[in-house]
């Protein structure tokens, strides 16, 4: 039998990206390339399970928007396939999109229009909506997004956060198989930052997926069940968070006021990567409870009093940083 590329069907042209049930976004070698030669999205691979509150991370610049725009049929891909909802994009946008709640790049509002004649707007246009119902829902929409006092006012006089949630309230009007946001608590406070992740795991539990992109590794480990990491626009990983944590090494911690001298116990067991801090020691740790249990004897030997000893797991943070050796946005 004769091998071929990954992503290429027999005839040499892209093989299709066939969605199982189990996924409900899938892209195969998915490129995107702009004029002037810069290369925004590089062969990406992402399967997004049906279900799931899926993370799209990466700095600002890294693809996660241009990606979005592919998979929402507003852009072509100049290489790569995709499917969404198990249809192929963007040949299958009618089908599609009726099926998707969606919020990218901020929402696109009339400015002379209320907060509430906005979102009966958008359900007008909605061929699915049925208009008997519209008041309902835009009400519902509204409410659910903290906006009913505010439904009145020109949308103009929005504050960023504002017309942010409008935005959210626009997805929220239909129940979607597919709920797909780009930095959805961009502009907001800390206290509207907290409800919208709340609303977005109240989504998700009524059983629509949500595919969250954001640059805030507190937004995705708060309401995330899987992420991927791009960078430079290549993907780094996908799978659950809690692998993808997992990814990281461990931290020892020995919190002291001897730290100097903590630290030369320590890289005498071999210790890796000892950093001593303000009051505390880290060092690597990949050690078993017995090792751990010399390393502390170890300490207490040498005469280092000893207020705190034990492993921190790995976090989202020290994933991405190891993957990547960047730094990153932890909150907003």
């Amino acid at each position: 039998m004769t091998e071929r590329p990954a992503g290429r069907a027999a005839d040499g042209g892209p093989a299709p990206a066939a969605a199982t049930d189990g996924d409900v976004i899938r892209t195969r070698g998915l490129s995107k390339r702009f004029r002037g030669g810069q290369l925004a999205v590089d062969g990406l691979d992402l399967t997004v399970p049906r279900g799931s509150v899926f993370g799209f991370l990466g700095p600002n610049g890294s693809g996660k928007t241009t990606t979005i725009r592919m998979l929402m049929g507003l852009i072509a891909p100049t290489d790569g396939v995709a499917s969404v909802l198990g249809e192929p994009m963007p040949q299958s946008v009618g089908r599609v999109l009726p099926r998707v709640g969606a919020l990218i790049e901020g929402p696109a509002l009339y400015g002379f229009l209320s907060g509430r004649d906005n979102l009966k707007r958008f359900d007008a246009a909605d061929p699915t909506a049925d208009p008997r119902t519209r008041e309902r829902r835009v009400a519902e929409a509204l409410e659910r997004v903290g906006l009913t006092a505010a439904a009145g006012k020109k949308a103009k006089a929005y504050s960023l956060g504002m017309k942010q949630r409008l935005g959210l309230a626009a997805a929220l009007l239909q129940p979607r198989e597919l709920l797909v946001l780009d930095e959805p608590t961009n502009g907001l406070d800390p206290q509207g930052m907290r409800e919208i992740r709340a609303l977005v795991r109240e989504v998700a539990a009524e059983g629509t997926t949500v595919f969250l992109s954001s640059h805030l590794l507190d937004e995705i480990e708060q309401v995330c069940t899987h992420a991927a990491v791009m960078s430079r626009g290549r993907l780094l990983v996908q799978g659950t968070v809690a692998e993808l944590a997992a990814r990281a090494q461990g931290r020892l911690v020995v919190r002291t006021p001897d730290v100097e001298q903590a630290a030369a116990v320590l890289a005498k067991h071999r210790v890796a990567e000892v950093r001593p801090g303000e009051g505390r020691v880290e060092g690597t740790a990949e050690f078993g409870e017995e090792v751990l249990a010399d390393l502390c004897a170890a300490l207490v030997g040498e005469g280092v009093r000893v207020h705190g000893f034990g492993v921190e797991r790995g976090t989202l943070e020290d994933a991405f940083v190891a993957l990547t050796g960047e730094g990153f946005d932890v909150a907003g």
